[in-house]
C-alpha cells in the first residue's frame, strides 16, 4: 500500500499548488497505476463506451475502487502514529459516456439501455455524452491541427459537446 501513495506525496509539492485541478488519465484496468491514481484523487471520473461489456466494466470498477479503499484505510489505521499515511475517500463523479452514435440529436436506441443500466447501477451519469466521429477524429493528426479547431459542422457540434461537458463537471466539483 505504501507504493500506491507516492503519486499523492508527489502532488503535495509546493510546486503543485498552483493548481486548482489536476485530471490523471489512467488505462483501462485496474493496475498499480490506476491504484496509484486513486489514492491520489478526491473524485474519480469514468469514460465509457454505452455497450455490454463497458457497463459490465463500471460495475467492476466501483468494487474494485471500494475494495482498495477499504484495504488502503486499514493499511492506514495500522501506521497511525508512524508517519503520514492518511485515509482515503475518492468518490465517483459520474460516468461520461464517450463514442456515442446520435440520431436525430440522441443516442441510438441500442445504446440507451445501457446508459440506463448504469443509472440503475446507483452509479452518477453525466447527462452530457461526447459523439463518435471516425472520419472527424482520424483526420486530425492528418492535417496537424485540433478537432476542435477543425471548423466544421461536425467540429462545432464537437466543441459544444465538450463545453456542456466541462460546465457539467465543473458543476458536479462545485467550481
Amino acid at each position: 500500500m505504501r507504493v500506491h501513495r507516492r503519486l499523492s506525496e508527489g502532488l503535495a509539492e509546493e510546486s503543485f499548488n498552483q493548481y486548482d485541478l489536476i485530471l490523471i488519465d489512467c488505462p483501462p484496468n485496474f493496475n498499480v497505476v490506476t491504484k496509484t491514481a486513486i489514492v491520489a484523487s478526491d473524485h474519480v471520473l469514468i469514460p465509457a463506451k454505452a455497450d455490454y461489456l463497458s457497463t459490465l466494466g463500471i460495475d467492476y470498477l466501483r468494487r474494485s475502487l471500494n475494495e482498495l479503499v477499504g484495504d488502503y484505510n486499514d493499511y492506514a489505521k495500522l501506521e497511525e502514529g508512524k508517519g503520514d499515511t492518511d485515509r482515503i475517500d475518492p468518490t465517483i463523479l459520474g460516468v461520461v459516456f464517450t463514442m456515442m452514435q446520435i440520431y436525430g440529436g440522441d443516442p441510438i436506441s441500442a445504446q440507451r439501455p445501457f446508459m440506463s443500466q448504469t443509472a440503475a447501477l446507483g452509479v452518477p451519469v453525466f447527462s452530457n455524452y461526447l459523439r463518435e466521429n471516425k472520419s472527424l477524429f482520424a483526420d486530425a493528426p492528418r492535417e496537424g491541427i485540433p478537432v476542435v479547431l477543425n471548423g466544421s459542422a461536425g467540429a462545432r457540434k464537437v466543441v459544444s459537446e465538450l463545453e456542456g461537458l466541462v460546465s457539467e463537471f465543473s458543476a458536479k466539483l462545485g467550481m
